[in-house]
């Protein structure tokens, strides 16, 4: 069997930058070892599948371990290969996923993406986190992930953490932040309990980083960067319970994958 493949850098504005997603159109759903099976073959933090639908399309995520219920850049990838490579001539696309219903919308700043608002509840620092992070953040919030808050952008570039401690907390992932010299607000996301040590730019994270900026800078239209040696930028914009992000992707490899 011949299926259809593209690796896809999304949060980027140019080639090897943002975050590398593997994107697969099915004509329909495969059995899901092999869906799994694929992702750990293209060895990257996600890879999309999707197939049509009445009303749009069914999307799901892996990472090289397992589904995960909501990937944002994974998400910006499928769209992007939907618009560029398959002809999609509307402005609007419809995703029925694990999360729910998602949309991504075609703007001049690039793919606008709405998505569920997860926003965090401070929480004490879990003794595993410290250690793991190896600096005393000054405020831990939590939701899927845990989010250590940091007084400035240079102690979240410099962050070395355990990884093994971190894929031992209870949590998906651990999100580390702060405030930005160029941007409201950098961050950086580890999930080896996925099999993804640093991921580079993390749609999802934002949806947790969003709530909690906007709180903290009485603002709902928020500008990040997540830097990582990738390096990408998301727009935000926190609505009711609900985010909406912006980025944009560049097409890298497409071809065939032989199964």
């Amino acid at each position: 069997m011949n299926l259809d493949i593209f690796q896809i850098d999304a949060f980027a504005t140019r080639p090897f930058e943002g975050n590398p997603a593997a994107v697969c159109p099915l004509e329909h759903w495969l059995d899901d070892g092999l869906l799994q099976a694929i992702a750990a073959e293209n060895n990257l933090s996600e890879t999309a599948f999707f197939v049509s639908s009445e009303d749009g399309f069914e999307l799901r995520w892996f990472t090289p371990l397992k589904e995960v219920a909501l990937c944002g850049h994974a998400t910006l990838a499928t769209a992007h290969v939907i618009f560029e490579h398959l002809g999609h001539t509307g402005p609007l696309l419809v995703f029925d996923t694990l999360s729910g219903k998602l949309t991504v919308q075609k703007k001049e700043q690039g793919l606008e993406m709405d998505f569920p608002a997860l926003p965090p509840r401070q929480c004490d620092c879990p003794e595993r986190l410290a250690k793991g992070l190896g600096v005393s953040p000054v405020e831990v919030w939590c939701a899927d992930d845990y989010l250590a808050v940091f007084e400035d952008e240079e102690t979240v570039l410099a962050l070395q953490p355990h990884q093994e401690l971190l894929a031992q907390l209870d949590l998906r992932g651990v999100i580390i932040t702060a405030p930005g010299k160029t941007v409201d607000f950098v961050s950086r996301f580890f999930a080896p309990k996925l099999g993804v040590s640093e991921d580079p730019v993390c749609g999802s994270a934002h949806c947790e980083l969003a709530p909690y900026w906007a709180r903290r800078l009485g603002r709902t239209v928020l500008n990040a960067r997540q830097v990582s040696k990738r390096g990408g930028s998301i727009g935000c914009e926190v609505k009711s319970d609900r985010v909406l992000l912006t980025g944009r992707a560049v097409t890298v490899m497409s071809g065939v994958m032989i199964v």
